[in-house]
């Protein structure tokens, strides 16, 4: 399979920085791959989990937004927060999302539809770590 240049960047930390097989991201439009010889491409990315695949092995690193970019020289992902799943402690992410949960009723119109929406997003997020951890 070829391989192609992969670079996670968050304001942090570079994440992730190498040659890669696979990248699935999850795109506001809807979750995409890329491998080598994607197309150009620029897309927002919702929070959510993405996963490198590189020599047969998944890594996976919870997202929390940001922008994909797919051009000649590979995949750059500039992300707001970028964290490996590992690394997540889930009593802290379960108490973030209670804070959003706790938040909403002082929401109206498009600020509450985005506050629902990232909502739903960290509990999908939330979901998909805690039945990962049981495997």
């Amino acid at each position: 399979m070829a391989t192609f240049h992969f670079d996670l960047v968050s304001p942090e930390q570079v994440a992730f920085s190498g040659e890669v097989d696979q990248v699935d991201i999850p795109g506001a439009e809807g979750d995409f791959g890329v491998l080598a010889g994607h197309a150009p491409v620029v897309a927002v990315i919702r929070p959510g989990i993405l996963t490198v695949t590189a020599g047969g092995a998944q890594q996976k690193i919870v997202v929390l937004g940001g922008i994909a970019e797919v051009s000649d020289k590979g995949l750059t992902v500039l992300a707001d927060v970028a964290t490996a799943t590992a690394d997540i402690d889930m009593r802290d992410f379960a108490e973030t999302i209670t804070t959003m949960e706790q938040q909403l009723p002082g929401k109206v119109g498009d600020e509450l539809d985005r506050s629902i929406e990232r909502l739903d997003h960290y509990k999908s997020i939330q979901h998909e770590l805690s039945t990962t951890a049981m495997h």
